[in-house]
């Protein structure tokens, strides 16, 4: 499902058109329903449910050992079909490996979105997972070397309390602005300033993969 309107994705473009023409540094924001769709995870789940089923019905039982096997293959198949509850696959993975799974796809975003390859090393990526609640701020070597990550942390937190508090397109629009200022302030425009990369609204659904 898209995220946001036209009008709310024209907002939060115009905003990355606007912080740009500050700086000679490239924002991307990158949105991603889900980092991952998890069903590894949910299908080792129904699997090891399944493996439990024989043990009670081995001990406690007389069933013969055709019918276990079917009592267990039928565990498989219900907690297999049950997974594909999006909402109860997602509330069954660990924080920690949903954090994971967001923090790599970030870090696949920035340079799939060739954040890497700017002039200057001065590439910022805005990325936010809604389904993991995660929000991140990556920015390239050549700004490291003059903003501290916890400037980035505050953008983040920023960012997340708007979201948190339901106001998407303004939490977007604050951070972009946030990030045109710092990156203004280090990395003013160039003589001949060149727009590298594309000022649109990346948005992706990860709900169906791995």
């Amino acid at each position: 499902m898209e995220p946001f309107s036209p009008e709310q994705r024209a907002s939060i473009e115009a905003a990355i058109t606007e912080a740009e023409s500050k700086t000679s540094g490239e924002i991307i924001v990158v949105v991603a329903t889900a980092s991952a769709g998890y069903f590894a995870y949910a299908l080792m789940w129904a699997a090891l449910l399944a493996l439990l089923v024989p043990w009670p019905l081995i001990y406690f039982t007389n069933w013969p050992v055709e019918h276990i096997y079917l009592a267990e293959l039928g565990v498989f198949l219900l907690g297999a079909l049950l997974m594909q509850w999006e909402a109860l696959r997602f509330a069954i993975v660990p924080s920690s490996i949903k954090r994971a799974r967001a923090h790599q796809k970030a870090v696949e975003q920035f340079l799939a979105q060739n954040l890497h390859t700017t002039k200057g090393r001065t590439g910022v990526l805005i990325y936010v997972s809604f389904a993991e609640h995660y929000v991140e701020v990556i920015a390239d070597d050549g700004i490291y070397k003059k903003v501290p990550q916890e400037t980035w942390n505050g953008v983040v937190n920023t960012l997340t309390t708007h979201l948190g508090r339901g106001r998407r397109t303004r939490g977007f629009i604050t951070a972009i602005e946030t990030c045109g200022k710092i990156l203004a302030e280090h990395f003013p425009p160039g003589r001949v300033d060149q727009n590298e990369l594309p000022n649109h609204l990346i948005v992706l659904d990860g709900r169906w993969s791995a």
